[in-house]
């Protein structure tokens, strides 16, 4: 059995969607929305079309913070595990809990996500660009988690007591597993729709970049990742990919560029999301 966490800012066009992919899955004990500082209809919408549904309404408006509150709720609620924590902007494909559930039951895994399929089709030209590279890139292919949703089995989540205050609540977790204990699970998608604009997807991976730069700079990553992205770029621009990997690199610059000015007015960042493809 499993518990299923889903925190939600100002997600009314999306939840629905959302949790109509969850409701009907197998072997899930409970399902919780934590709407946290939202200014709209996102917590109606919840209590209203699924009474089962467990709703937080918390005032704060703080991912890490909904998460906390929504775990402390399980709790006395006797949740199961493994913990899934799906982001409301997604959708998960069919049997993907049970699907999930058996693989962590027979694998050594404690950290895991669905596959990502990630539409791009109603993305810009720059912006199926930037993803047919970053789809391709090792780290992505290797099958490490390359979603802002995961799901923790108990064991794994001994690793930390409470999600600190960070930007980057995954690129906390993801830094407290080694890849042997990660995967994702073959057989279970996750569906996500990619920015609509090149702006709105420069913010969400600048705010990725930017949670990392702060989780290094605390000392929060027990598990320090090597990623090898020069060497791989300069293979990929000696060969026939060399355009899109141009364009790739030439984004990936104005992200660190970006996340690096935010990271020195780091007291004075505001959460960017992307509205283009809930707006969609």
């Amino acid at each position: 059995m499993a518990t299923v966490i889903v925190p939600a800012h100002n997600e009314s066009s999306v939840i629905e969607a959302c949790l109509d992919s969850i409701i009907n899955q197998q072997e899930i004990d409970h399902v919780i929305v934590a709407c946290n500082g939202c200014t709209d209809d996102t917590a109606d919408i919840v209590r209203k079309k699924y009474p089962d549904v467990h709703c937080l309404d918390i005032k704060k408006p703080s991912k890490v913070n909904a998460l906390n509150e929504a775990e402390n709720y399980a709790r006395e609620l006797g949740w199961s595990f493994p913990v899934y924590y799906i982001d409301a902007d997604t959708r998960i494909s069919a049997d993907c809990i049970p699907t999930i559930n058996r693989y962590l039951e027979s694998e050594e895994i404690l950290l895991a996500a669905p596959t990502p399929i990630i539409d791009t089709s109603q993305s810009s030209w720059l912006v199926r660009t930037y993803y047919k590279v970053w789809t391709n890139l090792p780290y992505i292919k290797e099958g490490v988690i390359a979603t802002c949703s995961y799901i923790i089995t108990e064991k794994g989540r001994e690793r930390f007591e409470t999600f600190p205050d960070v930007i980057n609540d995954d690129g906390f977790i993801r830094c407290n597993f080694w890849n042997r204990e990660i995967s994702n699970v073959p057989g279970a998608e996750i569906y996500i729709n990619a920015p609509r604009d090149i702006y709105s997807l420069i913010k969400i991976k600048t705010r990725a970049r930017l949670g990392n730069m702060q989780l290094l700079a605390a000392d929060l990553c027990k598990v320090k990742e090597n990623k090898k992205y020069g060497s791989v770029m300069r293979s990929k621009l000696l060969s026939k990919e060399w355009f899109p990997t141009m364009i790739y690199i030439g984004i990936a610059t104005i992200i660190r560029f970006r996340s690096k000015m935010q990271f020195n007015q780091l007291k004075d960042y505001r959460w960017e999301k992307d509205m283009s493809s809930r707006n969609a």
